[in-house]
């Protein structure tokens, strides 16, 4: 037998890598952050919607230069998309969490409350998840 024919080919996972859900979760949440579609998006990175779709989604890897060209456009540092220490303690459903429906808005109007208030509305908050977790 060769030398060849004792290596085991490599396992493919199923499935986009963790890292790439991550990062596109976090091109999503800023693009919706700052009002914007994943049209006018594309358009100013030379892409069809659809592949921003497939970058938001994990499904394809953001390049190093289109990853450059995002931040750009966003304005933000490129470190807001890959920043080590939030992949580390960050699970990917949590920042999932927050592209669900109304609440990247909850989350807007929660900073809009006067710190003095914040308090009462994050204890409601967590009463009624308390119900829904004992139904």
């Amino acid at each position: 037998m060769t030398r060849a024919g004792n290596r085991r080919a490599p396992v493919k996972e199923v499935g986009p890598d963790p890292i790439d859900v991550f990062v596109g979760l976090r091109i999503r949440m800023r693009r919706k952050t700052l009002g914007l579609t994943q049209s006018a998006l594309a358009e100013a990175l030379g892409l069809s919607f659809q592949q921003v779709q497939k970058y938001e989604r994990g499904a394809n890897r953001v390049s190093a230069s289109m990853l450059v060209k995002t931040a750009r456009f966003l304005d933000c540092p490129v470190s807001y998309f890959v920043d080590e220490d939030e992949l580390a303690e960050t699970p990917t459903g949590s920042v999932n969490d927050m592209m669900q429906p109304g609440a990247l808005e909850a989350l807007k109007a929660y900073t809009a409350i006067p710190p003095n208030r914040r308090l009462a509305v994050l204890n409601l908050m967590r009463s009624l998840a308390e119900d829904v977790d004992k139904a």
